[in-house]
């Protein structure tokens, strides 16, 4: 049984085969057959004509030396007792005729009656007509032989049986048949090992060729005799060699391009027609990490709001490259599908994860929203001053000192707030880490309190002067303020209360209490949703001022909560690493 690989199903497929050593021995013994055959019917044609052509040439003589026996007492006067007497000496049929006669020796001789002996009397007309006749008779066993008496005028015509010939005949024969036998096992034999011995060298040249189909291309192929199937076999060695040389830089290219790939950052899968993965490189197993990939498994189709499948399966049906954008979570992932091209097999997914870049550019988005948001309070307050100052308060000196103050911290503020925006824009786009240093919250709520100002809600601070957090001091400044503008603007609150404690050896809390209307619980998981305004937000507000303090505590590496109940107040709490600081 031998197997071949159908190219239609990819199976294996087993087929019978014939050893050549048999049909190679069959067709020798054959050829030798036909032609011991052939030899032997020219031979025993040959033969049978050289052995009756010696019993014709004896019964002639015979017959001759009858003939001159009766000629010889035909001229003596001999009576027809006489010759009766002299031819029943003889050991063969003879009968003599004269020519316008019955014969002289009877019808009967030798147990032979003349008129039953096939063709005799055709023989004997045509004797007396025309001269000596021979006539093989019963398929040669037996001669017809007529031979005219010049002399007397007329005939003697002998039946003379050869059963020698015969047996000659049949012994010749058998031996013949014996000889084609002979020939024919000679023939099969000597085929057989021919067979044997070229069928032993083909099968070391299968074991080679199957060797290298099997991609071992270590063994060689001697040839060990110059004929036809020693080239085959050193052309095929020579096959061997540039196959391995091939194999060999193919294999090198591949691992080159495998490291290149398992280099990419982006995650590389190659399918066949099935959807089954063929390749695949590190940065497919880290997004697929929770689906593990396999050679030979289905692709996975792991994303609920993109179904990656049948986006692969288009690839076997178009020769234009596939894009697509998949958000999963908070992850992004930009995903490219190259078609299988003709004569490959295999299409290509190529998924890139821009979650950094889009969070990038919204951070971008974010940061000038936020910075045209937080510089709308001072500006418009140092406006608002100028405003005042030209209706006439510049000729007041108190009022014009007052309103020149105002414009100051307002400055300073611009000038703090620009910082803390720059750090907190570094922060989200990564493209610079946070400075952080140890800030002592006393003075930093100190701060926040001189920012807002004098108004109508009493504003109190409740800080140890030990007391310091780890963090860039604009920013959780701008954290503070924003917290403390959230309430007054919002909560309707008429105290707040701006404390910081230490929870551990590592951890502070800053808290901004007040005793406003409080939140209803509807709204307190939409707090820091970007542009969301409460049912008691006043006009003005953009829902931006909690959106920029998550952004910013997230940034600083703390945590932000906010407590409320309806009609009791609301405390924002934020809890940050301790540093520690000297006091003078």
């Amino acid at each position: 049984m031998v197997g071949t690989l159908d190219r239609d199903t990819g199976r294996m497929v087993r087929k019978q085969r014939v050893s050549m050593r048999w049909w190679l021995g069959l067709a020798f013994a054959a050829i030798a057959a036909l032609t011991a055959v052939s030899v032997a019917e020219v031979f025993s044609g040959r033969t049978d004509r050289a052995l009756r052509a010696q019993g014709e040439n004896l019964a002639v003589g015979q017959t001759s030396s009858a003939a001159h026996s009766v000629e010889t007492a035909l001229r003596a006067g001999a009576t027809p007792a006489q010759l009766n007497a002299l031819v029943e000496r003889l050991p063969f049929a003879v009968w003599v005729f004269e020519r316008k006669g019955p014969s002289l020796t009877g019808d009967v001789s030798r147990g032979a009656r003349f008129e039953n002996v096939p063709g005799a009397r055709a023989v004997l007309a045509a004797t007396l007509a025309h001269g000596r006749r021979v006539r093989s008779v019963s398929d040669g066993k037996a001669y017809l032989v007529g031979l005219p008496l010049p002399d007397h005028g007329g005939a003697v015509i002998t039946y003379i049986q050869r059963p020698e010939l015969q047996a000659q005949l049949g012994i010749v024969h058998d031996q013949i048949i014996r000889a084609v036998i002979f020939a024919i096992v000679i023939g099969a034999i000597v085929g057989l090992l021919v067979a044997t011995l070229i069928a032993a060298r083909l099968r070391r040249i299968g074991r080679g060729a199957a060797a290298i189909e099997a991609g071992a291309f270590d063994t060689p192929l001697r040839p060990r005799f110059p004929d036809e199937v020693g080239a085959l076999a050193e052309t095929i060695d020579q096959m061997r060699l540039r196959l391995r040389d091939s194999f060999d830089d193919l294999a090198a290219q591949r691992d080159r391009l495998r490291q290149l790939l398992e280099g990419l950052q982006e995650g590389v899968i190659a399918l066949d027609r099935d959807l089954r993965i063929v390749f695949w490189n590190g940065g497919a197993r880290s997004l697929f990490s929770d689906h593990p990939l396999e050679g030979g498994e289905p692709l996975p189709d792991p994303w609920h709001g993109f179904p990656l499948r049948p986006f692969a399966q288009k690839l076997f049906g178009v020769t234009s490259v596939l894009e697509a954008r998949v958000a999963d979570g908070d992850r992004v992932y930009a995903l490219t599908g190259i078609p299988a091209r003709p004569g490959t097999t295999d299409a290509i997914l190529v998924f890139r994860d821009i979650s950094e870049h889009e969070r990038r550019e919204r951070a971008e988005r974010e940061f000038v929203t936020n910075a045209a948001h937080e510089l709308g309070t001072p500006l418009t307050a140092i406006k608002a001053s100028l405003e005042v100052l030209r209706a006439g308060a510049k000729d007041d000196d108190a009022e014009r000192d007052r309103f020149l103050a105002l414009i100051e911290r307002q400055t300073q503020r611009l000038a703090r707030l620009r910082r803390a925006l720059l750090a907190l824009a570094r922060a989200q786009t990564h493209s610079e880490p946070l400075q952080l240093e140890p800030v002592p919250l006393r003075s930093l709520l100190e701060r926040v309190l001189e920012d807002v100002g004098p108004g109508d809600t009493a504003i109190a601070v409740d800080a140890d002067d030990d007391i310091a957090a780890f963090a860039q001091p604009e920013l959780l400044e701008q954290i503070v303020f924003n917290l403390v503008e959230n309430a007054l603007r919002h909560a309707g609150a008429t105290e707040i209360d701006l404390v910081a404690a230490r929870l551990d050896s590592s951890l502070v809390s800053v808290e901004v209490r007040d005793n406003g209307h409080g939140i209803e619980p509807d709204e307190r998981e939409r707090l820091f949703d970007r542009f969301y305004r409460g049912q008691t937000e006043s006009e003005g507000g953009f829902g931006l001022g909690l959106a920029i303090v998550r952004e910013a505590v997230r940034a600083l590496g703390g945590r932000v909560e906010i407590d409320s109940v309806p009609g009791g107040g609301t405390v924002a709490s934020i809890t940050l690493a301790a540093a520690e600081v000297r006091v003078a």
